[in-house]
């Protein structure tokens, strides 16, 4: 997995250039009326973070779907993208196949399996990806075949991509602190529960942290969003202790309110623990910095693991829920 996360920045090279290979035709006169992105998990967040991160630019609506069924709204003028890395997970088939009956227009991305099969054989668009990894490991790829698919759709700018690129050289430039801000964060939430902030439009950041702690590191954590967590998480506290060990992403783009928002709320928790790590985001654009985040986030993610004496590649319980699903 070390090599893996290592890989990241030239990981997005690699995807830029299987996207510019991509032979799509789905958008060829067509017009849209909204997208869903159906996908699970490693596959998933993609989705997630590329709804959040484009939604400035995004002229339809995206919506993320994380289940077996699609929205009513779903027809003929829907975008459908089925996002599934083995090609195989059930929730986001059963998806494709409802969107297929609503006469939706669907591109797949994956690695091969069912999805790229069922894609061949209806003579939809899909695009590739190397396979043979664990998907949480191969997040550039899913998201930016996803930044290509919607920039062609026109959905989002045309030159989406270019922005992405750029998170390539930050990441190189930035290594030696990006692992040592990963190590500080391993440390201060080793041996207790974990609870990370940040503000709303970094939620895809929060939630990659949340599922790489659990996945890779064996470890619970929760997550919230500011400014909603002020509206009733912050009370929560008044139950909090010095158990409970607090990080913030505090984003450069964050809102003067919100920033407001994030000191006082620091303020309040503070009074109940004295474990509150703050990591300041780096880059030009919030794409950038969400990628910059996300790089810090999997490195501690390997570096917990490490301090927890746990394999970061095992997901016996997982591989036990699909098989059971698959006899039952």
């Amino acid at each position: 997995m070390d090599k893996l996360v290592a890989q990241f920045p030239k990981q997005i090279a690699d995807a830029i250039q299987i996207a510019s290979k991509a032979k799509l035709s789905f958008y060829e006169n067509k017009t849209f009326d909204h997208v869903v992105i159906c996908g699970m998990g490693g596959s998933g967040i993609g989705g997630k973070m590329v709804a959040q991160l484009f939604s400035d630019q995004a002229t339809i609506p995206i919506v993320l779907v994380q289940n077996y069924s699609i929205p009513a709204f779903v027809n003929e003028k829907t975008l459908v993208i089925g996002s599934s890395y083995s090609g195989n997970t059930e929730e986001t088939l059963a998806a494709i196949h409802s969107a297929e009956e609503k006469g939706a227009s669907i591109v797949g991305i994956s690695s091969g399996g069912e999805l790229i099969q069922f894609c061949k054989n209806k003579n939809y668009d899909y695009i590739r990806v190397p396979g043979g990894n664990p998907p949480r490991s191969m997040l550039a790829f899913s998201v930016i075949q996803l930044i290509h698919i919607l920039s062609k759709a026109k959905v989002i700018q045309q030159d989406a991509l270019d922005s992405v690129m750029n998170c390539r050289h930050l990441l190189n430039a930035e290594l030696i602190s990006i692992k040592n801000e990963a190590k500080s964060l391993a440390q201060h939430v080793h041996g207790k529960q974990c609870v990370i902030y940040a503000d709303s439009d970094l939620e895809s950041v929060a939630i990659r942290a949340r599922q790489q702690f659990n996945e890779n590191s064996k470890q619970l954590c929760w997550h919230h969003v500011i400014p909603e967590m002020n509206h009733n998480e912050l009370v929560g506290w008044s139950g909090g202790n010095d158990n409970y060990a607090v990080v913030f992403f505090v984003s450069q783009f964050i809102s003067d309110r919100n920033k407001l928002r994030t000191e006082l709320s620091q303020e309040v928790i503070g009074k109940k623990t004295s474990h509150i790590l703050s990591i300041e985001g780096k880059g030009k654009t919030l794409i950038e910095e969400s990628f910059y985040f996300i790089h810090i986030i999997d490195w501690a993610s390997l570096f917990l693991a490490e301090l927890n004496e746990k394999d970061p590649i095992e997901i016996q319980v997982i591989d036990y829920l699909k098989n059971t699903l698959n006899k039952a």
